[in-house]
Order: structure tokens, then C-alpha cells, then sequence
């Protein structure tokens, strides 16, 4: 392809395209004209990245395209169907398609913790190693820091600050997907160490069933949303090794518009989980009652996710945007 040749030629046309797709009205024939102008231009683009690639030319053709596609097709404002639809459909069905990457996430994740607990719970030298024995008696004994943790601040303001700090965990990790997942792995693992130290460290000072109460009414919940996150975060980062059926422009487009519009639906389940430990897990309530809320919540999240998410799965939703939302994966031809 001559690309002077080529852009001389249809030069006048992306003019008139530019022109039609910036008016705010138009007539019948020029609506007709606007629509022939879109399709071609979305034509002489898919021609130019195939046969003589030019940033410069790319960039004017992807910005007339856009420009078109937006006066063609029209501004659509986000309603609260929208809103209904992410929570009734697409977040539910990411989160079943994605639960093998998720749920294996969680079971190695508690085996390394249970393992990782038992060992720091049962050998002195590791736990000098991690906390000086007096800070250790400090850290442990009745009404000590892991105890106080969830009772010495008011409510709100600790829901509200264990709420923004997760959020920012899991988006961290469905964010680290850019880098194939990898960062996700150092994250969860922190995670995994971080837990297993309070377990190990609570358990050496017969305190094991007390920390349980404390973690579990809130930490079901919580752990359940970073474990999605890193399960997803690994799910996006092996499309671009394992695009499947699909091209690989493709794949990431729709896997990673349903994964990382997923943070959306993690963070309000942490705000839940934040809820629960602000006002329940150091509440005065009875253990059974806290940890009784905590189970309550997690086997809400799995019918959510794995059988909500089935109901539309099955019906086709892969949990990206909705049809209209998406660009073209192939350009219509004039």
C-alpha cells in the first residue's frame, strides 16, 4: 500500500467525518452519510494496521472512529438497571467462571497457613525469632494487642478504616493482572504469613479458641475477597499466556473489562466484612452469635457466587459490559 496514495484519497472523507460527528444535529441525509463515513473509516483503519502501519495515521483513524462510533451510536448514561445488572448478573457470573482460580487460591492459601501456624505454634525458636518473648506476653495475655485490636477504637471509624485498607489490598491485587498476576503471589503469601503468625502466636499462649472467635466472624468473609482477587488477578495474567479460542486482543479485552470491573463487587463485599468486624467481631455478643454472623455471611457469598453465578453463566454472561458497551471486534466494512 502507497500510504500518501491512500490518505490522499481519502482525506476529504475523514474531514467530512469529523465534521458530521461533531454537529449536535443532523439531517436524515447527513445521518446516512455520518453512518457510511463511520464504517469506512473503521475500514481504512483495520487496512492501514494490516498493510503499512503508521502511528501517526493509527492515531487519527482511532480517534475519527471514535468520535463516530460516539455520534452513530450515542452517549448512554449509567442507570441504576446498570447497577442492578453488575450485581444480579455480570459479578456473579465472573465469579463462577473464575472459582476454579479462586477456591484453589483459597486451599493452598489455608493449607500454608495451617501449616505455617502449627509450625510457629509449636517451636519456641520460631517465635523468638518473630517477637521478643516479653513483647510476646504483651502481644498475647488477656486484653493484649491482638485482643484489643478489635475493641479499641469506636466502631465506625474501624470499619470504615479495615474497609478502605482491604479495598485497597484486592485492587492491588486484580490490578498487579497487568504484570501476568505475579506480584499477586507476594501478596497473598504476606498474607498467608501474616495470618499464621497471629494463629501461632495466640495458640502458644492457650489462646488459640478465643483468637478464632475474634478472626473467624469477619475473616471468612474478608479472606474469601482477597483470595477472589488473587484468583482473578492469576486468571487475567494466564490469558495473555492462554487466550483459548479466541485472539489474544480479544481475550484481554473481555477478561480483563470482567475482572478488573470485578473490584467493584469485592470492595462492597469488604465493606460488609468491615462492617462485621467494626460492630460484631469485638463486640460483647457471645462467641456462637459472633461467629455464627461471620458463617452466615461467607455461605451467603458462596450461594451468591457459585450459584447466582451458575444461573448466568449458564445464560450465556461472561460478566463482561453489556453488547452495545463494547467495541467492535471487527470493522465494518463499506
Amino acid at each position: 500500500m502507497d500510504l500518501d496514495v491512500f490518505v490522499a484519497a481519502h482525506r476529504a472523507e475523514w474531514h467530512r467525518l469529523e465534521a458530521l460527528s461533531g454537529r449536535r444535529r443532523l439531517t436524515g441525509e447527513e445521518s446516512d452519510e455520518l453512518i457510511t463515513l463511520y464504517q469506512r473509516a473503521t475500514s481504512h483503519l483495520a487496512q492501514v494496521q494490516a498493510a503499512a502501519p503508521h502511528a501517526g495515521i493509527e492515531g487519527r483513524l482511532t480517534t475519527l472512529v471514535a468520535r463516530g462510533r460516539h455520534a452513530v451510536t450515542g452517549a448512554r448514561r449509567s442507570t441504576w438497571r446498570d447497577a442492578a445488572r453488575y450485581f444480579t448478573t455480570s459479578f456473579p457470573a465472573i465469579l463462577y467462571r473464575t472459582r476454579r482460580w479462586w477456591l484453589t487460591v483459597a486451599l493452598v492459601s489455608l493449607a500454608l497457613s495451617a501449616i505455617l501456624a502449627w509450625w510457629i505454634g509449636t517451636h519456641a525458636d520460631v517465635r523468638d525469632t518473630l517477637v521478643p518473648p516479653d513483647e510476646l506476653k504483651e502481644l498475647t495475655k488477656p486484653g493484649g494487642e491482638y485482643e484489643a485490636y478489635y475493641s479499641d477504637h469506636p466502631s465506625a471509624n474501624f470499619a470504615a478504616q479495615v474497609w478502605l485498607n482491604n479495598a485497597w489490598i484486592a485492587a492491588l491485587c486484580v490490578a498487579s493482572a497487568a504484570l501476568l498476576g505475579l506480584p499477586v503471589i507476594i501478596m497473598l503469601f504476606t498474607n498467608v504469613v501474616n495470618l499464621a503468625a497471629g494463629i501461632g502466636l495466640m495458640a502458644s499462649a492457650g489462646r488459640f479458641w478465643l483468637f478464632l472467635g475474634l478472626l473467624v466472624p469477619h475473616g471468612l468473609l474478608e479472606l474469601t475477597a482477597i483470595f477472589v482477587a488473587g484468583g482473578l488477578s492469576l486468571r487475567l495474567g494466564w490469558t495473555v499466556v492462554d487466550p483459548g479460542p479466541r485472539t489474544r486482543a480479544v481475550a484481554l479485552a473481555e477478561e480483563g473489562r470482567a475482572i478488573v470491573g470485578s473490584a467493584v463487587g469485592l470492595t462492597v463485599v469488604l465493606l460488609v466484612s468491615g462492617i462485621i468486624e467494626g460492630f460484631v467481631s469485638g463486640s460483647a455478643l457471645p462467641t456462637w452469635a459472633r461467629v455464627g454472623i461471620g458463617v452466615v455471611a461467607e455461605v451467603l457469598f458462596l450461594v451468591y457466587a457459585l450459584f447466582l453465578g451458575k444461573r448466568a453463566a449458564d445464560q450465556g454472561e461472561i460478566g463482561d459490559v453489556e453488547a452495545a458497551d463494547r467495541t467492535a471486534q471487527q470493522p465494518v466494512a463499506a
